[in-house]
């Protein structure tokens, strides 16, 4: 683990304390972190003292490893955010990191549910008749919705609903808050689910919105486990995990014509690049709705029509 008493420890305690960066974040940063200081050890250097030619080697010894792309970068970007700290607080001149390029990666469209499947996911609650199906329903709804992310979910408290059940007060990555808004379908969902909450609540009496079987608040781990079983109930051919969720609610929008900075807005991303990958799936239906409709798209040799994806887009389905 990092020596939280070195120079590296007190760039994450500065991340903790000062940035508000979340735990999980801080696990990744640190064990970048680790993993570059353990490099230079075995070099004989201090990580703050290395040059642009040992970060260079490391990024290079990672790929050389077989370190997934995205991982690579991720780490470089940990040492990126390490030397600017550095500078920032005048304990080095100079950014050994600076000129070191990341590596391309693989453009990948983000797992989601079309409208249809989103609206049969949706209602699996009352149909499979397992688990809790007055609060599975309310939570899925809520988390589609308002296109929450897993960690929002969960902290999601009483005290920040709004009181017509239209939306509530989240706070995002980076204590950014934002209101979202919940559909007429979620907001009548909680209108079922809260009274029996109440009846579950244990004496300990937890503010949090989603509790569980127990009466106290969910955990991330809990709500994972709540959709991956209703996802092996669903019949469909797709992985449905709690962030899929989130991707189909800012599919559906994009697909709708809504504005990418307006999506942007409602998920709570820092940049628009992160949004933008959601209009790269909307040009994909396109494709594929083109490949299916026009009869010269995809012939084979004798002639006939080879449609690229003969099964028809779900109907959509305002929630």
């Amino acid at each position: 683990m990092i020596n939280r008493n070195g120079v590296t420890g007190e760039y994450l305690s500065y991340l903790k304390a000062v940035r508000g960066v979340s735990e999980r974040t801080l696990a990744a940063y640190g064990k970048d972190l680790e993993h570059f200081s353990s490099y230079c050890e075995n070099s004989g250097l201090a990580p703050e003292t290395a040059s642009a030619g040992e970060v260079e080697h490391f990024i290079a010894d990672l790929g050389a490893e077989g370190t997934a792309s995205v991982s690579v970068n991720r780490a470089l970007s940990s040492v990126r955010g390490f030397y600017r700290w550095l500078i920032r607080f005048g304990r080095r001149t100079d950014d050994p990191s600076a000129n070191i390029r990341n590596l391309k990666t693989p453009r990948s469209l983000p797992a989601f549910l079309w409208e249809g499947e989103m609206a049969a996911f949706a209602g699996l609650p009352e149909k499979a008749g397992i688990l809790w199906p007055v609060r599975d329903k309310a939570l899925i709804l809520v988390m589609y919705s308002a296109g929450l992310r897993i960690s929002e979910l969960v902290s999601l408290s009483m005290a920040e609903l709004d009181p017509a059940l239209s939306g509530a007060r989240v706070l995002g990555k980076g204590g950014k808050e934002r209101f979202v808004f919940f559909s007429d379908e979620a907001a009548s969902a909680l209108g079922e689910y809260l009274p029996a909450r109440n009846t579950r609540l244990s004496a300990a009496r937890t503010d949090r919105l989603f509790i569980n079987r127990r009466g106290t608040a969910i955990s991330v781990p809990g709500v994972r486990w709540i959709i991956n079983r209703y996802g092996d109930r669903s019949g469909l051919d797709k992985h449905v995990h709690p962030h899929a969720l989130r991707h189909s609610f800012a599919t559906h929008l994009v697909n709708s014509g809504c504005d990418v900075r307006v999506v942007q807005e409602m998920l709570g991303h820092a940049s628009i690049s992160t949004t933008q990958r959601y209009t790269h799936v909307d040009m994909e239906h396109l494709r594929r709705a083109y490949m299916s409709a026009h009869p010269h798209a995809h012939a084979a040799p004798g002639g006939e029509v080879q449609s690229a994806d003969p099964a028809p887009r779900p109907q959509r389905r305002k929630s």
